[in-house]
């Protein structure tokens, strides 16, 4: 049993881990942020259309 091999295969491992949790804990706070600014962007009022009566008609030729 080569035990240096073991030992730095079980340390990669180990940094592999702590990478991927770095990476999903980034993510998770990206898609936190984007959630709360969705919300606030749903609690806005809408602004009132440029074009007052743009959509109220509709011109149709057969």
């Amino acid at each position: 049993m080569n035990i240096p091999a073991v030992s730095i295969a079980l340390s990669q491992s180990k940094l592999q881990t702590n990478v991927g949790v770095a990476m999903l804990s980034k993510s998770l706070d990206v898609l936190e942020q984007t959630g709360e600014t969705m919300a606030a962007m749903l609690d806005a009022p809408a602004p009132a259309s440029m074009i007052p009566g743009l959509g109220e008609n509709i011109d149709i030729s057969i």
